[in-house]
């Protein structure tokens, strides 16, 4: 079995409804094998990262960054981590009510320092609608598929 890790900072109804549908996405029955850790982000631990085979991440954008929470995770386990996790898949989504470009630039720059290889365009939305709810439930199937042992 391999194992998605969901780390996420959902503070607002709108991003618990976009972790509701990148779930949704990732737990999809056609995919086999795979295990999804939901992990908030202030609870997520360096044990999480070394088990994971691949990261969703998912965060607010405020003030034009990431979360602050989901930057103490990254702060947290970087260092510990670091080369245990060369290669693994990533993917994320983003929300800001009108400007996502900071944060989805530094969870990008983080992450490829980190090693991680993107599997899946960051999700940035300023809206959530059925059209980004689809892109949500496909960014969570795209991270499980990649992971699903042959």
């Amino acid at each position: 079995m391999t194992l998605l890790l969901v780390v996420h900072h959902t503070v607002s109804p709108p991003m618990h409804e976009m972790l509701e549908a990148v779930l949704a996405g990732a737990r999809d029955p056609e995919i086999d094998g795979v295990d999804v850790r939901v992990r908030p982000a202030l609870g997520a631990t360096v044990g999480d990262v070394l088990d994971a085979d691949a990261f969703l991440f998912g965060t607010p954008a405020n003030f034009g960054y990431m979360s602050g929470a989901l930057k103490h995770f990254l702060d947290s386990v970087y260092y510990p981590t670091l080369g245990a996790v060369d290669g693994k898949p990533w993917g994320a989504w983003v929300y800001g009510n009108n400007d996502t470009v900071g944060a989805v630039r530094a969870l990008t720059s983080i992450v490829s320092g980190w090693g991680l290889e993107q599997a899946a365009a960051p999700v940035d939305l300023t809206a959530f609608d059925a059209t980004s709810r689809e892109r949500l439930v496909d960014l969570g199937g795209t991270l499980a598929a990649t992971i699903m042992p042959a």
